[in-house]
């Protein structure tokens, strides 16, 4: 006969006044976690008790009931609820919602505690991003769903974002297909379809990373931080129909710009609109263009500006903010404390007025611009970059022959067009150049430690030769032993090629070939500040006046000008070499030149990774083979980050590799000084992993947006939960 299978019975549910309850000291949690006491409270007035509370009756010495209840589960409700009692928003003796378990059943109250802190599942992520999702379409703003449950509204703006991912990667997700970094990778764009054929191409290949998510999702697009993006402007670019991709999960610099033929059709537009302007001031001819390369305006005369034309109010106002502005600085240079708020305030209202005046638009003399023109094109940092007053040879005022003592010279002057040379031409209309083009890239080359381009060591070595400049202007000691070298050979070794008379001289060697950050790098900004110094001071006019000029240089002045001139004429440059004996570059030659250059960067202690040189996929990488990529790999990092991306396309792999170099002070051998110490490899432990700050960051560490626990409950794993 078959046994009955025992019913089972419930506990039953009762209000009880809340001052009848008493916190049990058989809960088992001990620690905080979770949701405030005081965010709890909050929630509880709100919305009231979602979940009863677990009691039993408390008893006497002899056995008998008290009429009060212990609470062993829902602790962090009671205390909530006595938050609101004390607060006197709820009554004493307010019924609250309690489940009573009956002392005699065997189970203890702490086994009640543990099971239900156990017993429940924490909620999936997903569930989290899809209520808040489901909450935002009921009407509800960010701020509002932020404020309800207690977190930022950027981690509002976070689980919304992650819940519009493709349906189709939801659901990889959910089935543990791919890790919660790699769903957050996928947000920096809202097009489905492109999240998909992205996900295709991962699931091909063996690096899955978050970062190279987002590369293959970014591919194409123009970082907001790129000179030409700050130029135009993100809020033009999107009033033109253009899509910023933003990351919400780290820093993005502003995000991506997806449509670059748009940005640079805008760019060309703005840069167009500027040049229209400045053809107002009269200039024969403007140039236009997002970038020019170092060296551009190579060959042609610049003009002296006369400075900004001021009126006299314009000018009382200017001495008036100068005078003001010394004043408080010099009240307040020997104050200890910071500066008053309202006086540094003032200073920085002053330093504003003043720049719009120094920032006015030089003044040339009228007859100069007519036959002069200037470059458009846009600064480092997004900013309109307008360079005025260069004179082209064939524009250059001709020279009138001289008229004999009695002669008539008029007629043959006008026949050959000339005017006098005081009398400004006629308006004429500038003439706007947009130019622009680029050269191809050398095609690439995939196998084994081939020759590095002919193209690429002269772009190299002209990093190194204006470094070199650079290091040689600032060492005056090794700039004249230089040029007495240089005359020393000439007067005394007579080397052939020693020539007449004396004939010392600078020759400015220019860059035929040249990468694009070389104009922007620091040796080449310090050459051109120090230029334009030296060239502020000097006097204009004859001859006799700069000779003047130079005699009353003090000694360190004149030798740290000669440094400065001797540096111009550094030649440290890999260039083709004449193969058939002509009257080019001979390879004994372009041996004999590197050689010397290496005993000047000895002598000057150039180190080109101190002197800014960081290696790029643009610069370098993306330049050589593979085997090269992960030689510097492998050099700079040891055998086994070599290793990690070996298996990569070569596109790929120069970028990371660009990452991995980055602040190691690698560069390549065409870069190196020979006699230096190499800069120090990353320090690294017996099984090749990095030690201090090379070490990687623990992957396990969880992203903000999932730490900051909203009212979702008590959990001690990963995932939020529903309040307890």
């Amino acid at each position: 006969m078959a046994q009955a299978v025992q019913k089972i019975v419930l506990s039953t549910s009762r209000d009880i006044p809340f001052n009848k309850l008493v916190l049990s000291q058989s809960n088992v949690r001990r620690l905080k976690a979770g949701v405030s006491i005081e965010e709890l409270a909050e929630d509880i007035a709100r919305r009231g008790l979602l979940q009863s509370l677990n009691v039993r009756p408390m008893r006497d010495a002899e056995g008998q009931e008290t009429g009060l209840y212990e609470v062993p589960a829902g602790g962090r409700r009671y205390r909530a609820l006595e938050r609101l009692v004390k607060a006197k928003r709820l009554a004493k003796t307010a019924p609250v919602p309690c489940v009573l378990a009956r002392a005699d059943e065997g189970v203890s109250a702490e086994e009640d505690s543990l099971a239900e802190n156990v017993q429940r599942v924490a909620l999936h992520p997903l569930d989290q991003f899809r209520a808040f999702q489901s909450l935002r379409e009921q009407g509800l703003g960010e701020e509002e769903i932020a404020a309800r449950f207690f977190v930022g509204p950027q981690i509002v703006r976070q689980r919304l974002k992650l819940a519009a991912v493709s349906p189709k990667l939801l659901d990889v997700y959910a089935e543990d297909g791919m890790t919660l970094e790699q769903l957050m990778a996928f947000t920096v764009t809202n097009d489905h379809a492109r999240q998909e054929q992205a996900w295709e191409v991962l699931e091909r290949s063996y690096n899955k990373e978050p970062y190279y998510i987002r590369r293959l999702l970014t591919e194409g697009a123009v970082r907001a931080s790129d000179r030409r993006a700050k130029f135009v402007g993100p809020e033009t670019y999107e009033a033109a129909g253009g899509v910023v991709l933003r990351d919400l999960f780290q820093a993005d610099d502003g995000g991506w710009l997806q449509d670059a033929a748009l940005l640079d059709r805008l760019l060309t537009e703005k840069l167009q609109a500027e040049a229209q302007g400045i053809a107002t001031e009269g200039w024969k001819w403007i140039n236009v263009a997002a970038d020019f390369p170092y060296g551009h305006s190579t060959g042609l005369r610049r003009l002296r500006a006369l400075g900004p034309v001021l009126t006299a109010e314009e000018q009382a106002t200017y001495d008036a903010l100068q005078t003001e502005y010394g004043t408080l600085e010099e009240q307040y240079a020997d104050s200890p404390d910071d500066l008053p708020e309202e006086v540094d305030a003032r200073l920085g209202e002053i330093e504003a007025a003043l720049d719009v005046f120094h920032n006015r638009a030089p003044q040339f003399d009228p007859v100069e611009v007519a036959r002069a023109g200037a470059f458009v094109s846009v600064g480092a940092s997004g900013e309109l970059k307008v360079e005025r007053g260069f004179v082209r040879p064939e524009d250059e005022a001709p020279i009138e022959p001289e008229i004999p003592a009695g002669g008539k010279g008029g007629d043959e002057n006008a026949a050959l067009g000339g005017n006098d040379a005081g009398t400004p031409p006629a308006v004429q209309r500038a003439v706007i150049t947009i130019g622009g083009a680029s050269e191809p890239e050398p095609a690439e080359e995939d196998e084994g430690l081939k020759p590095l381009p002919e193209r690429l060591m002269m772009e190299l070595t002209a990093h190194r030769t204006l470094a070199l400049r650079d290091a040689v202007a600032n060492d005056s000691h090794v700039a004249l032993t230089a040029l007495l070298h240089k005359l020393v050979t000439d007067t005394i070794a007579r080397s052939p090629s020693s020539g007449g008379c004396l004939e010392a001289s600078v020759r400015h060697v220019f860059f035929s070939a040249q990468a694009a950050d070389l104009k922007d790098s620091p040796s080449a900004r310090a050459v051109d500040e120090r230029q334009k110094a030296w060239a502020a001071d000097m006097p204009v006019g004859e001859d006799q006046a700069l000779w003047d000029w130079i005699d009353a240089l003090d000694q360190a002045s004149r030798l740290a000008l000669l440094a400065h001139c001797v540096s111009f004429g550094v030649n440290a440059l890999v260039e083709k070499v004449d193969r058939y004996g002509g009257a080019g570059l001979s390879q004994h030659g372009l041996e004999r030149r590197m050689a010397q250059a290496d005993r000047l960067a000895r002598a000057v202690g150039l180190d080109m990774a101190e002197a800014g040189w960081t290696p790029t996929a643009e610069n370098y990488l993306g330049r050589v083979t593979k085997a090269r990529i992960l030689e510097a790999v492998r050099e700079a990092k040891g055998e086994q980050a070599a290793q990690l991306i070996d298996h990569l396309k070569k596109g790929d792999m120069a970028k990371e590799a660009e990452r991995l170099l980055a602040d190691t002070g690698w560069v390549p051998e065409p870069l190196r000084t020979p006699g230096l110490e190499s800069p120090p490899l990353p320090l690294r432990s017996a099984n090749d992993e990095p030690i201090g700050a090379h070490a990687d960051l623990d992957r396990n560490d969880l992203p903000a947006f999932l730490t900051e626990v909203g009212n979702e409950g008590e959990t001690d794993g990963p995932h939020l939960v529903a309040a307890e």
